[in-house]
Parts: structure tokens; sequence; C-alpha cells
């Protein structure tokens, strides 16, 4: 798929929102921190969308319904199962075509464009912009909640898709691959402790996530400038695995989606990222 497939602005799916075929996900979660870098607290997007979301737009749950409830870390990949029952229940299922769309950060948006990919879906594509953009267009938003005819998802894991805290071990070790850290340029020094002990994986390359977003606008940046972001990263031999991580295998789905649309697909998770990592004190972590 190309960056036009993968990617829908505001007008596009206007326009589209009336095929029956058509499901808009908003997969919304805030991150609250009370110091800067230090650790949050998640809420659920769920009473704002109740307020005002895309009309016809379902909510998901992720980090609830599309978490695994029995790992010691937010956000993990869930089961297959309980992906699929989670999917079905929104309607989504052969035949369907899925936008993921967020309130502010499009993270929300990319990792459920990863989960739906990671589960063997591919027709998705994440709303340039998000919910802001859809404001922006004038076009109305709704409070009504949508009834939904719960469908069968089939969930077929791509495992290629995701690495381990084991893979990761072996990078460090030697291993080619590489490592991007989607933190921030100060997490990615260890500036802040957000995540247990401050510091990135050894031999990681910063890629900071928001620096692929316009600021003023929410929208991803232009392919020229979002070559200039990914640097050398986008000329990797393609034999080198890309492995991204950020705190809680949120972000990192920006880096993942960002190469996606530049044409470098298979870039791997590391769905524990920094959260996992840093909480094994035998595992190396550098600062600086």
């Amino acid at each position: 798929m190309t960056r036009d497939e993968k990617l829908i602005d505001a007008e596009t799916l206007y326009r589209e929102l009336a095929d029956a075929r058509l499901r808009v996900i908003d997969s919304t979660a805030f991150l609250h921190r009370e110091v800067a870098d230090g650790p949050y607290t998640v809420e659920s997007g769920r009473r704002s969308y109740d307020e005002a979301h895309i009309p016809g737009a379902v909510f998901a749950d992720i980090p609830g319904a599309l978490s695994d409830p029995d790992s010691p870390f937010r956000f993990t990949l869930p089961r297959p199962d309980r992906f699929s029952r989670a999917m079905g229940d929104l309607g989504v299922g052969p035949g369907t075509r899925v936008v993921a769309s967020g309130q502010e950060s499009p993270m929300w948006a990319s990792r459920l464009w990863w989960l739906l990919r990671y589960f063997g879906f591919d027709e998705v594509r994440v709303l340039d912009g998000g919910l802001p953009a859809w404001r922006r267009a004038g076009f109305e938003l709704s409070s009504a909640q949508p009834v939904v005819e719960p469908v069968s998802f089939v969930s077929r894991p791509r495992r290629e898709l995701l690495a381990s805290k084991e893979d990761v071990i072996r990078v460090v070790g030697g291993e080619p691959a590489c490592l991007l850290n989607a933190l921030t340029p100060r997490a990615f020094r260890g500036e802040g402790t957000a995540y247990g002990r401050p510091g990135r994986i050894p031999g990681s390359v910063s890629v900071p996530a928001q620096d692929l977003v316009d600021p003023g606008t929410g929208c991803f940046r232009p392919r020229h400038e979002l070559a200039l972001v990914l640097g050398d990263v986008l000329t990797l031999d393609p034999e080198v695995p890309l492995i991204a991580y950020c705190g809680g295998g949120i972000s990192a789905t920006v880096d993942i989606f960002v190469l996606s649309i530049m044409g470098r697909d298979g870039v791997r998770l590391y769905d524990g990222s920094l959260t996992e990592w840093s909480a094994d004190p035998q595992l190396p972590l550098e600062v600086g």
C-alpha cells in the first residue's frame, strides 16, 4: 500500500462516510503527567468520545479491551482471541474497511493500525490529523452511539512484526539490527525517569515520533520532511532489520507507520519497550 492508501484526509473520509463497509474507530487514551518526563497515569478517551465524535465512529479501548489484562505492563499485546472478540464487537471483519483516528496524538491511531496489521487485517488507514483535522474542515460531530452488528474477526498473528526482549538482547549483543527509539530527545538522553530507570537501549538511534508530525496541524509531515527526520535510517540496507521501541509500545508505532508510508515495511515493534527493559536491573541502559 502507498502513502495515499495508508493515510486518509478529513475531506476524503467525509465523502466515504456513507459506505456501509466503513468502520471509523477512535482509539484515544490520555497520558497525564504531574511533572515533565515523570510517571504518568492513563485515562481512557471514552468520555470525550461520548461527547463528540465523527458520525458513526465507534470507540476502541486500547488500555482495556485491546491490551493483555494479565501482563504486569501497560498496553501489552492482547491474546488473539481477546483481540478477535474486541474487533468483532466493533463490527470489524471480512469486507470491512477501517479508519483509525485519534482525538489528539496520532500515536493511538497508529497503535490501532499496527494491532490490526499484526493480527492479519490490512484494510486500515489512519485519519491524517485525527479529530482536530475533522473539526478544522468544519464537518459535523455527533454524540450518538452507533448500533453495531457484531461480526466474526479471525486473528492471524504476523509474529515477524513483533520483537521480544530476548530478540533485543541479542541485538545488543551484536546481532545485526537497528534499534529505533521513538521517545523525545530528552528521554533518549536519559533526562527523566518515566520508565523506571532512565536511558536508552544501547546502540539505539533517536527517531522521535513527535518530529514526524507537524505540531501546528497534527498531520504527518510531507514526504521530503519525513525523509529528513528519518535520515540514514531510510538508506540502511533492507536486509538490516529495524526494531522500534518507546516507553510502552505506543509512540513507536508512529515510527513504524511513517516508515511504512515511506516504503519500508516489516519494521518490528518491541512491544515491551522501556517499561519491560528498564524493569530488569540486569539489562544495560545508556545515558547522555
